[in-house]
């Protein structure tokens, strides 16, 4: 039978040096190889052949061949060893390490460790320079918290590999680097700003409305699962993203989430599994809040003075001048006692003050 279909299928005319074409046993089609051969200092034969997968494409097969000439075909490849990869994965297994950390610890390492592997995975660490880590760093100015973050966990992964896992680096390439430092405090949104909302682009405003409805950090919010929405309740997390519990959710958030497409498993998907990633995010509500400057200026303001983060310390410093006691806002937050008491003092200054001012008008 085999015999039969190489017969009856004629094999291609495409020849090249070192293209071989074979008709395996039980095969149903001629299959490229490219082939090298040589003896060895022993005087034995040797063969080296690469399935070239060209899928009955002539330009497929020439560029797979020409890349088997040069050596830069995929399996010509070795894998490169010490890759930033190979670190983050020791660095997990290491039980000296992860008995010292708290979940909400690991959780946050590891989000920052999967924004590293998503373009570095399979690259050597000691191929990273500081040049290209400021650069990076620079990149991310409009989020200096974020920034920081990315030195300091680049600088983690370096020295553990340096000194836990004896990997010959050279210095730390995110050392001595001059951060960003202390930030100023998030802002609350004032009224102008948040009535904009509603004419943003469906991610920005969808975000805000899980933010402002919820109370809850802006990643956790972007991040929400819609079987979270269950009929007046919305399971949200706390501070540390360590454990949810159910709040009364807005009628508001929940007619949003009613209207939403079926399929996706997120509020703001980015696949069918998969929800969009905070930067994502951050990066178009950037981009909105340029289109915003004529109206922040018409209120002697800079809409570039708020950020996703003051728009969840808007929602809590309503829940404090609508009257909430400090136990309501935690139980929608989950914030510390400490904080939520600073939103108290806020609140009550600001209604101290009208009552004040109005008594001096009388």
């Amino acid at each position: 039978m085999t015999k039969t279909l190489s017969k009856v299928t004629p094999k291609p005319k495409t020849a090249r040096e070192r293209l071989k074409w074979v008709w395996p046993r039980n095969g149903t089609e001629w299959i490229p190889y490219h082939r090298i051969t040589w003896t060895d200092s022993s005087g034995k034969r040797k063969e080296r052949a690469i399935r070239l997968n060209w899928n009955g494409d002539e330009k497929k097969l020439d560029d797979e061949y020409w890349a088997a000439e040069s050596g830069r075909h995929e399996k010509q490849i070795k894998p490169a060893k010490r890759t930033w990869a190979i670190c983050v994965k020791e660095w997990r297994s290491d039980a000296k390490i992860q008995k010292n950390l708290t979940p909400s610890t690991k959780k946050s390492y590891n989000r920052e460790f999967e924004k590293i592997l998503e373009k570095n995975a399979d690259k050597p660490m000691s191929e990273t320079t500081r040049a290209r880590i400021r650069k990076k760093h620079n990149a991310m100015s409009e989020t200096p918290r974020a920034a920081d973050w990315m030195l300091q966990v680049v600088s983690i992964l370096w020295n553990f590999a340096k000194n836990e896992l004896d990997w010959s680096l050279g210095d730390n390439p995110a050392a001595r680097m001059k951060k960003y430092g202390a930030q100023q405090e998030f802002l609350a949104w004032p009224d102008w700003m948040l009535n904009s909302v509603d004419n943003a682009p469906d991610v920005v405003r969808i975000s805000c409305e899980l933010i402002r409805g919820t109370g809850q950090r802006p990643s956790a919010a972007i991040g929400m699962l819609k079987s979270a929405f269950q009929g007046e309740w919305v399971t949200v997390f706390d501070e540390k993203g360590d454990s949810g519990f159910p709040i009364y959710c807005p009628e508001r958030l929940r007619a949003l989430v009613d209207r939403l497409p079926v399929g996706p498993r997120h509020v703001l998907p980015k696949s069918e599994t998969q929800p969009m990633s905070y930067d994502s995010v951050e990066k178009v509500f950037r981009a909105w809040r340029e289109t915003l400057d004529d109206l922040a200026q018409s209120h002697d303001d800079s809409a570039r003075n708020y950020s996703l983060h003051g728009l969840r310390k808007r929602a809590c410093v309503e829940l404090a001048e609508a009257g909430c006691s400090d136990a309501e806002i935690q139980s929608i937050t989950g914030q510390s006692s400490e904080m939520v008491a600073k939103y108290r003092k806020e609140a009550n200054r600001k209604m101290l003050s009208r009552t004040a001012q109005m008594r001096r008008s009388k």
